[in-house]
């Protein structure tokens, strides 16, 4: 056993005394053996030693094991990731047979999309980033990104199981009629003129035109192309109707969209932080979105235990303490000792989740 200071600390120690927070909760327990998360974690307490045993000593029962599940967390998310790729090599052929007129694969896709949702437990809404994310791939990832949440937000929000594919398909090609619109309007980085915004609000009737011959995709994935830009109270687009007239397909993908649209890198506009997201969607959403599927939207997708160690906007990390379920974005976060109450320090948000 021996006091090693953190920067001397290397992956492979292990942990043979309980490390606790500014606060007293236990960061980590004993007999957990140092990765480049558990070094993570501890330089954000600013822990400055730990006890460890020799690395020769470890416990080679506990390392066999630690390697394993490392190897098994790997092999989850490496499997996700390939099927990712895959789903959305496929999504680009997609739009490129819709944009030159030939049939769309959408068994094929059926079949992909599938396949991808087998792995949704390695998929988190807040905290996902597509590898090699390129700003001009921005409406492929998009409407992947929006078919994943679309998903989860069917589940959540208790749809019929028979559904819940169905409603992947619908956010995954909600998009498929800005095939037919002009790229150079699409990735405009300023202003568009009023003939422009109605060449891009045309792509709701054009994807339901793509899609209304195929029997593979029910009524909800169709009218989800020409709806998901309605809102609840007739402000939205291509007809202007009310939340009673929209589907609940189109519901649920106008919701994975606006966020997917705000927490992606455009060519003429960075990504926002998704806790901001949620916060403005929240705040935006009454008379826009559908207000039930919001609140559950929220809740689920930030359901995190006290004990989660976050990224603030001002570049300080700390441990959540307390979530008040009324402000589920804003908790109390623990930072070297001092409480950050969100709900009040409103300037101040999280910017990321290190470890969950």
């Amino acid at each position: 056993m021996a006091q090693v200071l953190l920067s001397k600390l290397k992956p492979g120690d292990k942990i043979v005394q309980d490390v606790q927070t500014p606060l007293g909760n236990t960061l980590f327990h004993k007999g957990v053996v140092v990765t480049s998360r558990e070094l993570e974690i501890l330089q954000a307490f600013q822990v400055k030693s730990v006890e460890v045993e020799a690395a020769d000593k470890l416990d080679k029962t506990v390392a066999s094991e630690k390697k394993n599940e490392a190897e098994e967390e790997k092999q989850a998310v490496s499997s996700f990731q390939a099927e990712y790729e895959e789903t959305l090599q496929l999504i680009k052929r997609t739009f490129n047979n819709a944009l030159s007129g030939q049939s769309l694969p959408i068994l094929e896709i059926r079949k992909q999309m599938e396949k991808l949702i087998g792995l949704i437990g390695e998929y988190n809404v807040l905290t996902y980033n597509p590898v090699g994310l390129k700003a001009d791939d921005y409406w492929y990832h998009n409407s992947l990104l929006t078919g994943l949440t679309s998903y989860l937000l069917a589940r959540w929000n208790g749809f019929a199981a028979k559904d819940w594919v169905q409603i992947a398909l619908a956010g995954l090609l909600h998009d498929i009629g800005n095939t037919k619109v002009d790229r150079a309007i699409l990735f405009k980085p300023n202003a568009l003129t009023s003939e422009e915004r109605e060449e891009v609000r045309r792509h709701t009737v054009n994807g339901y035109q793509l899609l209304k011959s195929s029997p593979a995709l029910n009524e909800g994935v169709k009218l989800a192309a020409l709806q998901h830009h309605e809102r609840e109270d007739g402000s939205g687009y291509p007809l202007g109707i009310k939340a009673d007239k929209i589907h609940p397909y189109a519901k649920i993908v106008a919701i994975a969209d606006t966020f997917h649209a705000m927490t992606l890198n455009k060519v003429y506009k960075k990504a926002a932080s998704p806790y901001v997201v949620l916060e403005e969607i929240r705040e935006n959403a009454f008379g826009k979105l559908e207000p039930s599927y919001v609140r559950m939207f929220i809740e689920r997708a930030t359901q995190f235990h006290n004990g989660t160690v976050v990224k603030l906007s001002d570049g300080r990390s700390g441990e959540i303490v307390f979530s008040d379920r009324s402000q589920p974005t804003r908790p109390w976060v623990s930072v070297a000792g001092t409480i950050v109450n969100l709900s009040i320090e409103r300037h101040l948000y999280i910017q990321e989740v290190i470890s969950n």
